[in-house]
């Protein structure tokens, strides 16, 4: 019997043209997503900045031969690095993620859609600084606004009932994929070369979790979502040279990615693309914590002052929480890094019953190894699924991110069980959050610059027209 491969080709695959069509549309009309997306853009600066704090995510900035000198680059926020795009993307995304602070999109697949700044921002700023080079005019601050709605959408619709996780692989995939597509875009790309540059990156693969989990997390994680933009912005470069795309990257039969690695299994797309996701997107606003940890952490807040004087005496704590917080972050045994401290569900819980706080400084060495206290709540926690925290957590008029935390004292007695449904950052507490959004920045902005320049940062993201209408390059200088 012969085997013969069909190498006729067909035309592209009905996913790809699918992101295309939205990422050209030029009529997005969503008031509330342009003020969410303006939001989110000064949330995740604030959250780079708090980055330059850590020596760890400092090491890995800037070109990698040092002194190199990119005539025409991208700023890289709160540094004077000016880098090609595509390093400059990593430098942005790796700044953005470190600490676990920003944004977040939860559903069968999770992460983290601000991620795709890392690309959007290099590469916006790079066009319009070579568009001034050549005397046309620049980006502005609303295109960027319109292209993180995009990538947006474009990741947390595919998030919605694609669980990657499940087979192993990392959400960053889709930042590459969100970023790749956008990318392309704002290096001009037309709707075929957004086609092309998207089926390099499912070409790609996908990343395994590895190191989201014990006994292996680490900082790659904290730097997973800047590769990925990275590479984004690599394969969108690639294609605006000419390189071709292969229209088939998703379906061809056994070398495409849905038969090797979605085990024949195809992308669910569950709504069309348009502002959804950026309308609903969650905020990391009082706690740098993995998200499905937010409201647990903010039980043990409550919870403190009635408990500080009597750590002691605690005989069980009973964590109740959604099925993705027990199957990602519930872990017991030594924790050996601030990337394995800040994706434990104990540990958060512990330092918040004990300090009455959570931050990042309490993930670090040696504020976990001067406080033995914390590993002796973690031994005394019970971490138990509640089925109606999952169910509500999927459900999407709801999207609930819901923990319980109860506690037995030694002599009989137990606090009230505290439940919080929705987190500050959640669009049902949005109102109430944003005014601490904006001290947020203020807050991690305060580390780096001094207060009349933060002052002067924030009455620009309270400045609408005056924000959008900011060409992207005179935005960028703005955080040397």
């Amino acid at each position: 019997m012969e085997f013969v491969d069909e190498n006729t080709q067909a035309a592209p695959d009905a996913e790809l043209t699918a992101i295309a069509d939205y990422v050209t549309r030029d009529n997005l009309e969503s008031e509330l997503a342009f003020t969410t997306a303006r939001y989110c853009l000064m949330d995740a600066l604030g959250c780079a900045i708090l980055a330059l704090q850590y020596p760890a995510c400092v090491k890995l900035l800037g070109p990698i031969i040092p002194g190199t000198v990119v005539p025409v680059g991208a700023r890289v926020p709160g540094t004077n690095y000016i880098l090609d795009p595509i390093l400059a993307a990593f430098n942005i995304g790796t700044l953005i993620r470190w600490l676990d602070f920003n944004d977040t999109w939860l559903a069968a697949e999770w992460g983290h859609p601000s991620d795709n700044l890392g690309a959007i921002l290099a590469l916006a700023d790079y066009v319009s600084r070579k568009n001034i080079s050549h005397g046309k005019p620049p980006l502005l601050i609303k295109d960027v606004l319109a292209a993180m709605i995009k990538a947006h959408e474009i990741q947390g619709v595919l998030a919605l009932e694609n669980g990657f996780n499940r087979l192993g692989f990392d959400h960053v995939i889709l930042v590459k994929i969100a970023s790749t597509a956008v990318g392309t875009y704002l290096l001009g790309g037309s709707h075929e070369q957004i086609i092309d540059a998207l089926s390099q990156a499912w070409l790609d693969g996908a990343a395994l979790r590895t190191y989201r989990h014990a006994p292996n997390t680490g900082s790659r994680k904290s730097w997973a979502a800047g590769d990925a933009t990275s590479r984004a912005a690599r394969l969108a470069w690639l294609t605006m040279q000419g390189e071709m795309g292969y229209s088939s990257a998703l379906t061809a039969k056994k070398w495409g990615f849905y038969d090797t690695v979605m085990k024949g299994q195809s992308l669910k797309v569950a709504r069309s693309f348009d502002t959804y996701v950026m309308e609903n997107v969650l905020f990391k606003i009082s706690f740098p914590a993995e998200f499905h940890a937010q409201t647990a952490v903010e039980c043990a807040i409550i919870l403190h002052p009635q408990i500080k004087n009597k750590i002691d005496q605690i005989e069980k704590i009973i964590l109740t929480t959604q099925e993705s917080a027990v199957r990602i972050i519930s872990k017991s045994g030594p924790l050996h890094n601030p990337a394995d401290r800040d994706h434990c569900l104990q540990y958060m819980v512990a330092v918040a019953l004990l300090q009455g706080n959570l931050k990042a400084d309490y993930y670090e060495d040696a504020f976990a190894s001067s406080h033995p206290a914390i590993d002796k709540l973690r031994n005394k926690m019970i971490v138990e699924e509640d089925k109606q925290f999952s169910k509500d957590y999927l459900d999407p008029d709801k999207r609930s991110i819901a923990n319980a935390i109860q506690i037995y004292f030694e002599d009989g007695t137990h606090t009230d069980k505290i439940i919080i449904e929705y987190p500050v950052g959640h669009r049902r507490r949005r109102e109430e959050g944003i005014p601490l959004m904006y001290k947020k920045f203020e807050e991690n902005a305060s580390t780096h610059y001094s207060p009349e320049t933060v002052q002067k940062m924030l009455a620009l993201f309270h400045d609408k027209n005056t924000l959008e209408s900011m060409p992207v390059n005179e935005f960028m200088d703005l955080y040397p």
